[in-house]
């Protein structure tokens, strides 16, 4: 057990209930500032206001949004399942709180005379427990589209299944790294490990492969494939209204601030001052309150990188998502983890001198760096039925386009039941 496992073993009943009301709040409040943010910082970076009435600077719009979910009609399709229906955005909330259980927030502090940790458990598989938690939380989706009894939300249902499969996967090879260098799957130790450095200086690779994995496990654009309103109306969630839709907006802002609060705590150092306040009096900015700060503006930061790819970067096709995950994400790490591993062994032999690594690994990268500039540009087959251009480059119509003969016109009678003409038909004498 680590230290922080001891320390919360010996918490007594009603501070854990505090600490579970307490990460609930502090979950729900955080939902709301972002979505308020959000909207915010879309608005400024697309030249208009934003939310600007509710409140100071709008603030409480987004309370006044959930209470207006809260007052809606709750309607049910006939089609739908009923239980189920009901079921599957309880399914897809609960993971997302129960994962930022194993969250390091800070070091060791007193709370009302107990010494404790903030942090509601720490596991020795806890990454594991994030990954479980994910991988329960898109049974909620799946079960949501499938008991909607409609087929936009079926399929939207379908996509995040493969989206989160495919992902996660991606995700999971992330941690394989960090896990070799902290020597634990426990998220505490893992902070720990990072005194003295912080991991995404020394394993960027998979530090980038997170960030992308994290974007995909939860949804948002560039990769809100499950919910593309221009192609599925409102995906998974197309059939909800009233509070059912509030708990899946729910889940989605939740599974956001805990993926950020994870990445501060595998790569950022956790609840670790950043350099140089961390050198300040001998490393005090490191006790007490002050690191739930620091973590706290490592989270904020990336769910502001969050808000800043949804403002910026368009939606991805599908099959450019898939390729992403299958063919480059996976390949890749799997690369990255075998050149770790040869790092490490090369590293903890005496034989090999840190310059002799170094410079064995510079003249590996000019080698590939060359390779690359001389492999030469596959061009593209020609299609042969492509369709020509006019110089404007619009397609113009071949040049042996038969138009078709218009249908022989109606003859209508008249009255007294001779035969009337067509509007325009030409008389026998001549007239109109």
């Amino acid at each position: 057990m680590t230290t922080t496992a001891e320390l919360l073993a010996d918490d007594p009943i009603w501070l854990i209930l505090l600490k579970v009301v307490v990460i609930f709040a502090f979950l729900v409040v955080m939902t709301l500032l972002t979505i308020w943010a959000e909207r915010r910082v879309i608005g400024r970076m697309q030249n208009r206001p934003g939310p600007n009435r509710a409140g100071p600077f709008g603030i409480l719009q987004s309370l006044a949004d959930g209470l207006k979910l809260a007052f809606k009609e709750d309607i049910r399709p006939v089609l739908a399942d009923k239980w189920v229906y009901f079921l599957a955005p309880v399914i897809s909330a609960t993971p997302a709180l129960v994962a930022f259980s194993v969250i390091p927030i800070g070091p060791e502090v007193t709370i009302f005379g107990e010494r404790t940790a903030l942090q509601l458990v720490d596991l020795p598989v806890g990454l594991l427990v994030v990954l479980a938690c994910a991988s329960v939380g898109v049974y909620g989706i799946v079960l949501a589209g499938w008991a909607s009894g409609s087929p936009y939300p079926l399929l939207g249902s379908l996509r995040s299944a493969a989206q989160v499969i495919s992902y996660e996967i991606a995700m999971g090879l992330s941690f394989v790294a960090v896990i070799m260098y902290a020597g634990t799957m426990s998220t505490a130790g893992i902070v720990e490990a990072q005194a003295n450095g912080w991991f995404f200086l020394l394993l960027p690779f998979s530090f980038v492969v997170y960030v992308i994995s994290m974007v995909g496990e939860t949804n948002r654009a560039p990769f809100d494939l499950p919910e593309a309103e221009s192609e599925l109306v409102g995906g998974f969630h197309t059939e909800y209204s009233s509070l059912k839709f509030a708990l899946f907006f729910l889940a989605e802002y939740i599974n956001m601030v805990t993926v950020s609060a994870l990445a501060t705590t595998l790569f950022l150092g956790g609840w670790h001052a950043p350099w140089p306040l961390s050198l300040i009096g001998d490393g005090v900015l490191n006790t007490g309150w002050w690191p739930a700060l620091w973590f706290l503006g490592k989270t904020i930061a990336f769910l502001f990188f969050f808000i800043w790819l949804r403002g910026t970067l368009p939606r991805l096709r599908y099959d450019q998502f898939m390729n992403l995950g299958w063919k480059i994400l996976v390949p890749a790490s799997l690369v990255w983890i075998i050149a770790v591993v040869v790092i490490r062994a090369v590293r903890n032999d005496d034989t090999v001198t840190t310059q002799q690594f170094l410079i064995g690994g510079g003249v590996v990268i000019a080698v590939l760096l060359v390779a690359t500039f001389l492999i030469p540009d596959r061009r593209p087959a020609k299609d042969t039925d492509e369709v020509p251009l006019a110089g404007s480059g619009y397609p113009i119509p071949p040049l042996d386009l038969q138009v078709p003969e218009a249908p022989p016109r109606p003859v209508r009678t008249g009255a007294a039941g001779e035969v009337g003409r067509a509007d325009g038909e030409e008389a026998p004498d001549g007239n109109v």
